[in-house]
């Protein structure tokens, strides 16, 4: 039996597209429901997943007195609905269409008795199919999906040591359902310009409120790289801040305003844990460093 931790998971981004796709518009299905039963917090920190021992769970949501929460299990390949006065809804997480995953989550929650509205089509995608009347995205592969969540927990223990080394503002590390990115943020305690805006499908004043400060923020998502990769980047971008020096195999990416490092660089790595580390901390003291933060005690 292989010991937990000893090996990274291969996971190409061209291979696994169509259930990736496909997994997104659920993910967003079940993020929005965690969106509007949950009071709001700054940057839209209320809206997000976090690993669980089993996969991706909203986490506690208050409702009618009581609390829900959903969780993708990623090990048996089940969505779980729980609510604390003992209700619990299961299905099976397989091939089926969108609509038909959007109105079977739905049936389950009629079923504990919750009533939840969201607004039902995607964002940050083009097109923006609403999910009532999605029939495309019908591919659900378990052992990709696996093997993404499997990345997923390697980037989690990378971005929890990042995290705890700042003694300033920082979020969770958490996963964002608009863009299926896991990442925590730090914050200088300074306000940042207006964000301009112009996300696919996503309201303007989405973008303002979560750069609605000066950040660095760091994290892992499933593209810019054979495998993915951990990228960085800083809101306002100070000057200079391109060309920082990073380790190898990383770059500056123009088009996207970030560093990246593709995930199969560190996979590779002698030590991968060590390298993402390493790039994360250079790229975020660089932000801070040129940014001119204010020292905190």
């Amino acid at each position: 039996m292989e010991n937990r931790g000893t090996s990274w998971a291969s996971l190409e981004v061209e291979a696994w597209g169509p259930t990736r796709e496909t997994l997104h518009m659920w993910l967003q299905i079940v993020g929005k429901l965690r969106m509007v039963g949950s009071p709001f917090v700054n940057h839209w920190w209320h809206v997000t997943f976090s690993l669980s021992a089993r996969g991706l769970t909203t986490g506690a949501i208050p409702v009618d007195g009581g609390v829900l929460d959903i969780e993708f299990d990623l090990l048996d390949h089940r969505l779980v609905l729980r609510t604390s006065d003992g209700g619990r809804e299961e299905l099976a997480l397989t091939a089926m269409t969108v609509a038909e995953f959007y109105r079977r989550t739905f049936d389950a929650l009629g079923r504990l008795g919750i009533a939840l509205e969201i607004v039902p089509t995607p964002n940050e995608v083009v097109p923006a199919i609403p999910f009532a009347i999605d029939e495309e995205h019908c591919t659900y592969d378990s052992g990709q999906v696996h093997a993404f969540w499997q990345q997923l927990i390697r980037a989690d223990g990378v971005l929890r040591r990042l995290r705890a080394e700042f003694r300033g503002k920082a979020s969770p590390v958490h996963f964002f359902w608009g863009a299926l990115d896991l990442a925590t943020t730090r914050f200088s305690g300074r306000p940042a310009p207006v964000h301009p805006g112009g996300v696919p499908n996503c309201p303007d004043r989405v973008m303002v409120e979560g750069y609605s400060d000066e950040i660095s923020s760091s994290g892992f998502w499933p593209g810019g790289g054979r495998e993915g990769a951990f990228y960085s980047y800083a809101y306002p971008e100070p000057a200079g801040y391109a060309e920082t020096q990073v380790p190898k195999g990383a770059y500056y990416d123009p088009a996207l305003g970030e560093f990246l490092l593709p995930y199969e660089v560190v996979r590779q790595a002698g030590d991968p844990e060590a390298l993402a580390l390493e790039f994360l901390r250079v790229t975020s003291a660089a932000a801070a460093r040129l940014g001119e933060w204010p020292a905190i005690g």
